[in-house]
């Protein structure tokens, strides 16, 4: 397999549909942070880009090393990324709820290890991608993930700005909103993990 426009078309629509999960989950951080800053916004789509890209990495590493191993570990995803974002998601919704209507009192910064947890669990399905990509050399694989990478930031900025529009109308239910969506999407990657 060569270096050709097929391969740049595919690699950014893979970007694009494996971006989904982390587009809702940006959305649902903007709407819990209205006031976020540009840099913070950089590091939330730049975790989902970075986990968005390593995990087709990852996959297809294990396509070409330790494939027999890999294959129990594919059976478990829809059900590690539903446990992280009913986590996230029921922590959110908690904190709305306890919150009231307080416009700044309601509205926490996501901390370190819960965008680690968010990036987990939006990106542990590209796993999976690392067998789609299993004809490619480690240079095509590599350049392919870059791709992603850069198509889910993009995207990811693109939610965290609507998020942001968005949480600034709806104040102190944004957090209740967005932990709904974040449980919303991990109920959608496990039913689409079972059913796929």
């Amino acid at each position: 397999m060569f270096f050709n426009v097929t391969f740049f078309v595919n690699s950014i629509l893979l970007g694009v549909g494996l971006a989904m999960d982390a587009f809702s989950v940006s959305l649902a951080n903007g709407l819990n942070e209205p006031k976020m800053k540009a840099g913070r916004m950089s590091l939330i789509a730049g975790v989902f880009g970075v986990f968005q890209a390593a995990m087709p990495m990852i996959g297809w590493i294990c396509v070409h090393t330790i494939v027999q191993y890999f294959s129990w570990f594919e059976k478990l995803i829809p059900w590690i990324a539903l446990v992280l974002l009913l986590y996230i998601g029921g922590k959110m919704l908690v904190e709305g709820i306890k919150g009231g209507d307080d416009d700044d009192e309601g509205v926490k910064n996501l901390s370190l290890g819960a965008l680690m947890i968010q990036g987990v669990a939006t990106s542990i399905d590209a796993l999976s991608v690392g067998f789609t990509i299993a004809g490619y050399n480690f240079l095509m694989a590599l350049i392919c993930a870059l791709i992603i990478a850069v198509v889910t930031f993009a995207i990811c900025i693109f939610g965290l700005i609507i998020g942001k529009k968005v949480g600034t109308k709806l104040a102190g239910k944004a957090n209740i909103l967005g932990g709904v969506i974040l449980i919303g999407i991990g109920i959608e990657i496990f039913v689409k993990g079972l059913l796929g």
